[in-house]
């Protein structure tokens, strides 16, 4: 007989259960706990990458050396800042053993029996551009080595030597006469020295070609004076400094009076284009008058300062001007920006080679700003007055030598002197521009690119795709739900709902490339076809649907309910393919014509949008925003569609049996009962929808130009945030400006779908509130 247990027996809880009921709680709270704590990780890592971007520079002060050469006239250095030098007047050239902290070899220049009275020097090529009292032009070479020696423990240390020769020696204007001020140009082609002489009291200002001529194989270059240019009758002041473009270009004369003028090469002539004033507001005459002007990286921002204190950039750039019967197009400087007032008197300048960084100095202070953002990088006041500053070649260290015969190192650690609020949210003065900009371009093609790495046409190209994809997604997916879940027959709906399922599982890069590949060279050519599918097809349904209503019950009745779509579809269908291949042609003849040169009248969609937006580049491209839209909403009606048909059949059936029995028609039911009640379900399908717009890659990445342009026409580009990060990430130097600035966009993607999501919750939770059944 079988054994009858007492109830407290018969229905206790194993031991087994309980402790798989408490394992499995344990796990799933560690489980989530470890979510939590994987995205807070992830998104402090992120933010550990992005904080370097906004962060000045770190300036710390080494050691401090004596000069031997009391009178020195210029102050160079070599690519490591190992191994500076000094130049006196004399021609000699003293090499300073940073390292050692003392004077190192001495070189001396001839210069034949005379002395130095104007120089320039170039770190890049560690040129130095001579004039001299007799009046003869010099060109000067510094040569490094760097070697690897082992010092006393063993380790390998780097060792620099230097030497100095006398490159090319030229007399040059009136004989005797010194040469006051003196520029150097060479592109590789085109050289030219530019020279201000006193010449018996008054000061000539010439522009000398250099020419190369090869005696033969194996023998050196013989070196020229080309036809002078004479500028002196258009100088307007006393001329005091001149400067020639590394291009060979151009050349500008600051005169005594604190006015430049800027001379254009055209047509074998240096033509006078420009006057201006750097300081022409400044009421006092001594704070008129420029104290240093050079170029930054580049040579095309000027920086000017003043004997007040006042930094300011000039940039050359096109003006709206034009000049001959082609109307060619006029570049002239103007003020781009005014940096922070300096405390004092400047006395030196000196830019980058690696960047758009420059340093001013003087009495007793010294600051490093960014040419481009405006930022200071750096500054700090020092107890002495410098007479000169030059930067390393790697921008890793500040050379600054005062009035007493002392120079000073200072280490540099400055890896992002582009980054910056303003260079990433704000608009930007970017060289070649009429006015300040958004714009990103990470590279170029030239180690003196600037680059322009602004956030916001990322922002607003993400804003721009996702909207459009939501355009076309929504009406589509919303009014398919509704007619799924309330007016088709269930067992049509069993075959069409998880059709539509499986569409969300296509892989982005597949559409993608459909896009790219067929649809947008398509669409290109039939975009008045695609106008008047999308004004046919609404209209026609509602015509459709309106002559339906209307008629007779018996006529009706011949369609079961909920197969009504099968005796649409062929009509539909019908007026799609007529809309294409009949209307389309039509409306682009009628509505869609260009006037051409010659007084041709052609039809072409494609003309005639670039003519109506003023000709304007990149009016109309074959990857656009339209293609991308179409492409993005397809993706994203799968989602919209399944959880909004899913909420809208979750609504009781009461309410749907309530409604009808008070007389509404199914549509009223479905519109005034079922859709409110299932509002919250809804929202969260646009919401996931909306999410899935906005991290779109690939199809983005395919179906797209790619252009960073802020511009809300259908038929151009955009780039998108995570387009962006896909394209460039793999190309970015780890740790580099770039890499961080692209971990800040992951940051902004990750912010904006956290608040997108967080309000999108709040707002369905009070939907639930309202609607909420019992």
């Amino acid at each position: 007989m079988r054994e009858i247990l007492p109830p407290e027996k018969r229905f206790a809880t194993s031991t087994l259960t309980l402790l798989t009921d408490r394992f499995m709680t344990w796990f799933i709270i560690i489980g989530g706990l470890s979510i939590i704590f994987a995205v807070f990780g992830i998104l402090i890592f992120i933010s550990a990458e992005v904080l370097p971007l906004f962060r000045s520079a770190s300036v710390t002060e080494g050691k401090s050396i004596s000069i031997p050469d009391k009178e020195h006239i210029l102050l160079g250095v070599d690519e490591w800042g190992d191994l500076p030098f000094t130049l006196d007047r004399k021609g000699e050239l003293q090499f300073l053993n940073l390292a050692k902290g003392q004077p190192g070899e001495r070189k001396i220049l001839d210069l034949g029996g005379t002395t130095i009275s104007s120089n320039e020097y170039d770190p890049r090529k560690q040129r130095i551009a001579i004039g001299t009292e007799d009046g003869r032009f010099l060109l000067a070479t510094v040569a490094y080595t760097s070697n690897l020696v082992k010092n006393e423990r063993g380790d390998g240390q780097r060792e620099v030597t230097g030497d100095a020769k006398i490159d090319l020696t030229l007399p040059v204007g009136v004989a005797g006469k010194p040469i006051i001020a003196i520029s150097y140009g060479d592109s590789g082609g085109d050289r030219l020295a530019g020279v201000i002489q006193e010449v018996d009291g008054k000061r000539q200002v010439n522009i000398l070609p250099l020419i190369s001529k090869k005696k033969g194989l194996g023998k050196a270059a013989t070196v020229t004076v080309g036809e002078v240019y004479d500028l002196t009758a258009e100088i307007k002041g006393t001329p005091v400094s001149i400067k020639v473009d590394e291009r060979g270009e151009s050349a500008l004369v600051v005169t005594k009076e604190g006015e430049v003028e800027y001379f254009f090469k055209k047509e074998g002539k240096f033509l006078l284009r420009q006057r201006f004033k750097p300081f022409e507001e400044v009421v006092d005459p001594a704070g008129q008058s420029i104290a240093t002007m050079d170029f930054v990286l580049g040579d095309v921002s000027l920086i000017f300062t003043n004997h007040r204190g006042l930094v300011r950039k000039y940039s050359i750039f096109q003006t709206g001007e034009t000049e001959g019967a082609d109307a060619i197009p006029i570049r002239k400087y103007g003020k781009v920006l005014d940096f922070a007032a300096m405390p004092g008197d400047t006395k030196a300048f000196d830019a980058s080679t690696r960047n758009k960084v420059f340093v001013v100095a003087g009495d007793k202070f010294a600051a490093m700003l960014h040419a481009t953002s405006g930022t200071v990088r750096w500054q700090q006041p020092v107890p002495y007055q410098v007479q000169s500053a030059i930067f390393s070649g790697k921008f890793d260290k500040l050379l600054l030598a005062d009035n007493d015969n002392r120079l000073h190192s200072f280490a540099i650690d400055d890896p992002h002197p582009e980054g910056g609020l303003n260079a990433v949210f704000g608009k930007v003065w970017y060289e070649g521009r009429s006015e300040p900009s958004y714009e990103w371009q990470s590279s170029g093609a030239t180690d003196d690119f600037e680059p322009k790495l602004s956030l916001i046409p990322l922002i607003f190209g993400t804003l721009k795709g996702t909207i459009y994809a939501m355009l076309i997604s929504v009406p589509i997916a919303l009014l398919a739900a509704i007619y799924v879940s309330e007016f088709m027959h269930p067992k049509f709906k069993m075959i069409v709902k998880p059709s539509v399922e499986v569409m969300a599982s296509l892989p982005s890069v597949v559409l993608g490339f459909l896009a790219a590949l067929w649809i947008a060279p398509l669409v290109e050519d039939k975009v008045p076809s695609v106008i008047a599918v999308l004004l046919t097809l609404p209209i026609g349904s509602m015509i459709i649907g309106f002559v339906w209503s209307r008629l007779p019950s018996k006529t009706r009745i011949l369609v079961p309910p909920g197969h009504e779509f099968l005796a649409f579809f062929p009509v539909l269908l019908a007026l799609l393919v007529f809309s294409w291949v009949v209307v389309g042609p039509i409306l682009e003849n009628t509505m869609f014509t260009v006037k051409l040169a010659d007084g041709t009248v052609i039809a072409d969609f494609r003309l005639w949008w670039s003519d109506w937006l003023g000709n304007k580049p990149g009016s109309f491209e074959q990857r656009n925003s339209l293609v991308v839209g179409v492409i993005m909403g397809f993706a994203v009606i799968p989602i919209i569609f399944t959880i909004a048909e899913d909420s809208l059949s979750n609504v009781p059936k009461a309410m749907r049996s309530g409604s009808l029995a008070l007389g509404a028609s199914r549509w009223q039911t479905a519109i005034r009962v079922v859709l409110p009640t299932a509002s919250p379900g809804i929202f969260s399908a646009l919401m996931i929808g909306l999410g899935r717009a906005i991290g779109e890659t690939m199809i983005v990445v395919m179906a797209t130009g790619n252009t960073a342009v802020m511009d809300w026409n259908i038929f151009n580009g955009m780039r998108t945030l995570s387009a962006n990060i896909a394209v460039e990430l793999p190309e970015a130097p780890q740790a580099s400006t770039l890499y961080r600035t692209l971990f800040l966009g992951a940051v902004l993607l990750f912010l904006l779908t956290f608040v997108i999501n967080t309000a999108a919750e709040l707002l369905r939770q009070h939907l639930r509130e309202k609607y909420k059944t019992v």
